[in-house]
């Protein structure tokens, strides 16, 4: 049914339906294809709550009317997808309204573009320390519904720990405050009577009711996105449904403002560069670096390093670096290693800031002296110019692929595992050979300190073995992960590529308490619906790409 004439009475942003624009919004950078009947780019939150209260009105005549939210739409997992109307805030809700340095907290919009809201918390010496590896194209309110991290999670966590507190609109149409509650303030909520109320004396019942269950179902790693965050809301002391809400990909109400803390940022910094031709050592590598506390602990593999040397001109602008000589003379330490044993297999980056660089450089000593015994080539940076480089490298690894490969495709679906560092000596060689067996070209970048890896095969998916081959990995992989403890997803989430797996991760008890959570907040299921539920394998099969 088309309902595009009677958003556009009451609607004051874009309402669109044309071929091309409901192509854009089919797809995100997962491997899903899921065509909409509605795009609209609300102006600001009374459209959205007035767009809320029109799904809620006309539900019954329709069900398949829903709404699901979208910024940068730099998601893999499919969790901007949706076949009923998508709402981009990034066109007009965005924005930093204020930044307070007392505090040390920002007000900020959904729709605004990481790489802007950096440059004004900058301007403080502020920072958001969970930033993912796309930090120069996501957008805040998808960092929040996925609940993001990135290179600097290993010190300072993920979004989760950011959330002062959201302003939300529920599936009542209206606008909320949420923010920590004492035990006297959650009284007074659940006592209201009201929609809002409801919500918090259903999810406390949930919680109390399921405590045991919910809290042994907590994954054991230091990084999940995977399920809705039922562990976190409740301890005793504070009630807090912002850690609900992070993470739940727009399933539970939709973000229009964030109230988040900062960081100061720290003055100086050294980058520590391990060049190992062997991956027997990354084990034991990473948990004798993680002795020291570095701020990050990253990694990428030879077939990255590859394409990036392939592609320099690319790496070169995503830089933006002056002197391209200067650039490509800063290879020659890898040009070297080329010509006196190939590339090395994995390149791990360790990362030490601090305020005293006199103590920092004390650290790097010691560093040194204990991963001798490793007998590795190995490199200092002395300049954030020089480090730039291998930063580079590995954020941009997912945009090289997808730029620059042809007749193939990078193939999202495996590529946000997560085990606890200590399990890696036996779960790397495993994992390896589950991707050797299918002979797939792939590459691995990841967060090498918290046993985090994305793992992106490229394939012809035009070919349907190769959609058999997404299904079968997937079962194989994701068993041997939950078998050492660890989650599908660490940072990219659920989606639609991986809420068919939510059963295998968390047993049916859980996953019903996570269907019952989303019927508490959205009693008619308007909001993003097919996520963080019970949906079947099939629908994914049936929304793979053929391009």
């Amino acid at each position: 049914m088309d309902y595009s004439k009677q958003i556009k009475e009451f609607f004051k942003g874009e309402v669109l339906q044309d071929e091309a624009t409901l192509a854009t919004y089919s797809v995100d950078t997962s491997l899903i294809n899921v065509r909409p009947k509605l795009v609209v780019f609300p102006k600001d939150t009374e459209d959205i709550k007035n767009l809320v209260r029109f799904v809620n009105e006309h539900r019954k005549e329709d069900p398949t009317l829903s709404i699901t939210v979208r910024a940068a739409g730099t998601d893999m997992s499919g969790g901007p997808l949706n076949e009923s109307i998508i709402a981009d805030v990034s066109k007009h809700i965005s924005g930093v309204p204020s930044v307070n340095t007392v505090t040390r907290t920002v007000k900020v919009l959904p729709g605004t573009f990481y790489r802007d809201f950096e440059k004004e918390t900058f301007k403080h010496g502020l920072l958001l320390p969970c930033y993912p590896a796309s930090k120069n194209l996501c957008a805040i309110g998808g960092m929040i519904g996925n609940n993001c991290a990135g290179e600097k999670t290993l010190v300072y966590g993920k979004m989760e720990d950011y959330i002062e507190s959201l302003k939300v609109v529920f599936a009542d149409g209206n606008e909320y405050e949420v923010r920590p509650l004492s035990r006297d303030e959650l009284q007074r909520k659940m006592s209201q009577g009201d929609f809002e109320g409801d919500v918090y004396k259903k999810i406390y019942e949930l919680i109390e009711q399921n405590k045991e269950a919910i809290m042994a179902a907590k994954p054991k790693v230091k990084k999940n996105s995977s399920g809705l965050y039922l562990w976190n809301v409740w301890q005793g002391e504070k009630f807090n449904l912002c850690r609900l809400i992070v993470g739940s990909q727009g399933t539970l109400g939709i973000v229009t403002e964030a109230t988040l803390n900062l960081v100061p940022t720290k003055k100086h910094s050294l980058l520590y560069v391990i060049f190992l031709n062997d991956l027997k050592p990354v084990a034991p590598l990473v948990n004798e670096l993680l002795k020291f506390q570095p701020e990050s602990l990253e990694s990428y593999d030879d077939h990255t390093l590859k394409l990036a040397i392939r592609f320099l001109p690319g790496i070169w602008k995503s830089m933006k670096a002056k002197n391209f000589l200067k650039f490509i003379l800063s290879f020659l330490p890898e040009v070297g290693m080329v010509l006196t044993g190939g590339l090395p297999k994995l390149v791990v980056l360790a990362e030490f800031a601090g305020n005293d660089k006199d103590q920092l450089e004390e650290t790097l000593k010691k560093v040194e002296e204990q991963i001798k015994k490793f007998h590795l080539k190995t490199h200092i940076t002395r300049s954030p110019e020089e480090a730039s480089k291998y930063w580079t490298i590995r954020r941009e690894s997912f945009n090289l692929l997808r730029q620059h490969v042809h007749g193939r495709r990078t193939a999202a679906f495996i590529d946000d595992i997560v085990v606890n560092p200590e399990h890696l000596p036996e779960f790397w060689p495993k994992l390896m050979k589950l991707l050797d067996d299918y002979k797939l070209v792939y590459t691995v970048a990841g967060h090498a300190g918290s046993g985090n890896f994305h793992v992106i095969p490229l394939m012809d998916m035009k070919k349907e073995e190769n959609h058999k081959i997404v299904i079968e990995l997937s079962e194989k992989v994701y068993d041997l992960v939950l078998a050492y403890g660890g989650s599908i997803t660490a940072e990219h989430n659920d989606g639609i590529i991986r809420t068919p797996y939510l059963k295998k991760m968390f047993g049916e008890k859980i996953l019903a308490l996570f269907q019952e959570t989303n019927l508490i907040f959205d009693p008619l299921d308007i909001f993003n619906p097919g996520k963080k539920g019970a949906r079947e394998i099939k629908y994914l099969k049936q929304h793979l790409v053929y391009i």
